[in-house]
């Protein structure tokens, strides 16, 4: 189910009309994209925080809801915090549509522990999250990829991921995303105990 962000137009701008709007418990937007014109918008920062403390952060897609009419889906596309206060300032949103495909950085998250970490490596991410490219119904939360049987000495690339149907990862397949290498430590380690054995 789309979040749903309700708007009023507005024809006044500037920083005196800024500060009149968030005195009344709103603040400013602005809408544009998909070829229409850019709509002045004021907006609940509620609304907009509640949208971006989703699961999906800012890959999220919203109904737009303009003088109680709706206005097709978007997404936010930025937006200000105040430096001290941490209020929300300003929200600035991009509309899509399902004939679109958009650009977003989604979570990896490792599931399993790796056989080599079990085997004494060490476990390396390269990559926390990854840029993939789909339209916004296609958008995942996150990937998730069990790493179990990962070997050591053995690495996990684009190609091998789980990747949902109708997302494609923008990096070269072979790029390594995972890695288990023997932990140098761990073979400094194993060299002072064979130095010791021989004394």
């Amino acid at each position: 189910m789309l979040t749903k962000v309700s708007a009023t137009a507005r024809s006044v701008r500037g920083k005196n009309a800024a500060r009149r709007l968030r005195a009344e418990g709103k603040i400013p937007a602005v809408a544009y994209g998909e070829g229409q014109d850019v709509l002045s918008l004021s907006v609940s920062p509620e609304d907009v925080k509640k949208a971006l403390f989703s699961d999906y952060g800012v890959n999220v897609v919203v109904e737009l809801e303009v003088d109680g009419k709706a206005a097709g889906k978007a997404m936010i596309a930025d937006y200000q915090y105040h430096p001290v206060s941490r209020s929300l300032l300003h929200a600035d949103f991009i509309r899509v549509s399902e004939e679109t495909k958009v650009t977003v950085k989604v979570p990896l998250e490792l599931s399993g522990r790796a056989r080599g970490v079990v085997m004494g490596g060490a476990l390396r991410q390269v990559f926390r999250e990854l840029p993939v490219r789909c339209t916004p119904s296609k958008i995942p939360v996150k990937i998730v990829h069990d790493i179990t049987s990962l070997e050591l000495d053995s690495h996990l690339s684009v190609a091998d991921l789980n990747v949902p149907e109708g997302v494609e990862v923008l990096l070269p397949e072979k790029r390594t995303v995972v890695s288990v290498a023997m932990d140098r430590r761990a073979k400094k380690d194993e060299g002072e105990e064979e130095k010791d054995k021989k004394k």
